[in-house]
């Protein structure tokens, strides 16, 4: 079991890294899944996510999520083979959570996409979640 910590990680490259982990059978816990970032100008990531979520009917989807562990969950899904039996399979090895819950303590956790970022523009996910709607 693998603990990974997405506090200043950049959401793309920290799903791109987790989707490689579990496909090669792993499993995967995320941590701090609100403090990943979103890089782009405010107005642009928000045009972006708010585009995503109201495409389709709400009757047949496609459905996109507001909270930060599922937009996480979602970006990597959105990086494995998932319509493929290994794409599933990896996708259920992998778990996460918003903070840190009681029940993992303090657990050794790595850093992920931990490169500098040199974009001065980012959003935090808690925060596009929170102005999609979600309440947490």
């Amino acid at each position: 079991m693998i603990f990974i910590d997405a506090d200043g990680a950049v959401l793309g490259r920290l799903a791109s890294e987790v989707a490689k982990r579990i496909l090669n059978g792993e499993d995967v816990t995320v941590v701090n899944a609100e403090k990943a970032l979103i890089t782009g100008s405010r107005e642009n990531v928000l045009n972006q996510y708010k585009l995503m979520r109201f495409v389709g009917s709400t009757r047949k989807g496609p459905y996109f999520p507001r909270m930060p562990d599922r937009i996480l969950r979602r970006t990597v899904r959105g990086m494995l083979p998932f319509n493929q039996y290994r794409g599933r399979a990896a996708y259920k090895r992998l778990k996460v959570y918003i903070g840190v819950p009681a029940e993992l303590g303090k657990v050794q956790t790595e850093k992920a996409g931990a490169r500098q970022l040199r974009n001065p523009r980012y959003m935090p996910l808690g925060e596009v979640s929170r102005l999609l709607g979600a309440k947490f």
